[in-house]
């Protein structure tokens, strides 16, 4: 306070835009002679406001700076690097605004430094610039970025990008992304490791990682609280939120990039797509063993005109008694406007449709009885990603670990003892796409 008094209105102002009295430790560069930092962290650590503020200060400081900004788009780019809450022109004080110019792509500064808006979508525009610093934005999403090295248009921009990276007398990447194990991030971990703690004097690769949960001060409780609810528990919250590396589990049937393949760009929530867009929409439904079983998967998904089956929503319910999950599967269908509901079963059939008549479902139900194991099902269901004809509308944590766990040889490597998610899911997109194929005994009730 003492400090604070002795200042003047203008100098308590400035405090506020200096970076290195507000920012963590770990949103600050690190030292040494390093040539790409690597922040690899979860959503809300603040990986953006470490970006922008890295980029001013090197602006403020060097008027010869000609720096890449590089996101998975150039509306991306604007909207998140330059123009956003945490973008750059936001971490600028007012007297120190530099100018932006959009039609031009770029960012001046008065002391005469740059900064030049790139798409990693287009890799060929990164091809004979030059740079003296870059800032990569979640390079996990850049397009085709999942593809293997030397391929795809991520790998191609990034490579481009370091052959333009020849001004100044030590040129330096950012770059920030949430974990993905996608070609061009596991490459950059390769070479953290090939650099044997030799970075920051050889030039190498320094890797900073972190959380949500480091931000927790700057961050709504609401926030997280909805955060840990939806996806606490799930790989995803592990890889979104806590900023864990997720492996492939070889020979599963799903991969985490397939599944990101199959999602759709569009709404994020399945009821914001017109039922007038589906042929038909059908509830598949795999109730658990035992009167409190773990849980019951409750999946719905649609075939439009097109004949794209699309995943709409997982309404599965935990631990439930058969009433409680029989009512979910009503008012389900109800919700959807389902034509047909298929419930598996294989343990207590009888049962499985007495509950369900007592729920007062009023639509066809469908009892299939499967004659070959859970994985041996989902092998053509699988193809049907692969080939492209299904479709996520949103995210569905819970349901996508499970797909995820089911291997070709037969057993499952995912989450909790069965996946139910998943089997209900294959049931409603054999029902709506592989007709008698995905359905090998069949009684309607």
């Amino acid at each position: 306070m003492v400090f604070l008094s002795g200042l003047s209105d203008k100098e308590r102002d400035d405090l506020r835009w200096h970076w290195s009295l507000w920012a963590r430790p770990e949103q600050l560069p690190p030292p040494g002679d390093w040539s790409i930092w690597l922040i690899c962290a979860g959503r809300g650590f603040g990986k953006t406001r470490a970006g922008a503020e890295w980029v001013q200060q090197i602006a403020r400081h060097n008027p010869d700076a000609r720096i890449a900004l590089v996101g998975a788009s150039i509306g991306e780019v604007r909207q998140v690097m330059v123009e956003g809450e945490s973008g750059i022109l936001a971490a600028c004080a007012p007297h120190r605004q530099p100018e932006f110019e959009p039609s031009r792509k770029r960012i001046v500064w008065a002391n005469g430094a740059q900064a030049t808006i790139y798409s990693a979508a287009e890799p060929e525009s990164l091809r004979g610039p030059q740079h003296s610093h870059a800032w990569c934005d979640e390079i996990a999403k850049w397009h085709n970025s999942a593809e293997t090295a030397g391929t795809g248009k991520a790998m191609a921009a990034w490579d481009n990008l370091l052959m333009g990276m020849r001004l100044g007398e030590l040129p330096r990447i950012l770059a920030t992304t949430t974990p993905r194990p996608v070609a061009l991030v596991r490459r950059l971990l390769k070479e953290e490791e090939g650099s044997s703690g030799k970075g920051r004097e050889a030039g190498g690769v320094i890797v900073t990682r972190g959380t949500t949960y480091d931000n927790w001060a700057n961050l709504p409780d609401r926030y997280i609280r909805d955060m840990r609810r939806a996806f606490g528990g799930t790989s995803l919250g592990r890889q979104e939120l806590e900023g864990a590396m997720l492996t492939e589990a070889e020979g599963a049937l799903w991969s985490r990039d397939l599944i990101e393949a199959c999602r759709m760009s569009g709404p994020s929530d399945g009821m914001a797509l017109p039922a007038t867009a589906f042929a038909r929409i059908v509830v598949g439904v795999d109730p658990p063993v035992s009167a409190h079983g773990d849980e019951c998967g409750i999946v719905v998904c649609g075939l439009d005109g097109d004949g794209i089956g699309k995943v709409l929503a997982d309404c599965s319910v935990v631990r439930p008694t058969p009433e409680t999950w029989a009512r979910a599967v009503a008012r389900t269908a109800d919700l959807w406007g389902a034509d047909r509901i298929v419930a598996e079963a294989n343990q207590g059939g009888a049962m499985v449709g007495s509950v369900l008549r007592a729920a007062d479902v009023n639509l066809p139900v469908k009892l299939v009885h499967a004659s070959r194991g859970k994985v041996a099902r989902a092998e053509p269901v699988a193809a049907l990603y692969e080939a492209g004809r299904v479709r996520h509308a949103g995210l569905f944590a819970r349901l996508e670990d499970q797909l995820c766990g089911l291997m070709a040889g037969g057993t499952y490597d995912g989450p909790g003892r069965s996946p139910d998610r998943a089997d209900a899911l294959v049931w409603a997109l054999s029902e709506l796409m592989l007709g008698s194929r995905g359905v090998p005994r069949v009684r309607e009730i």
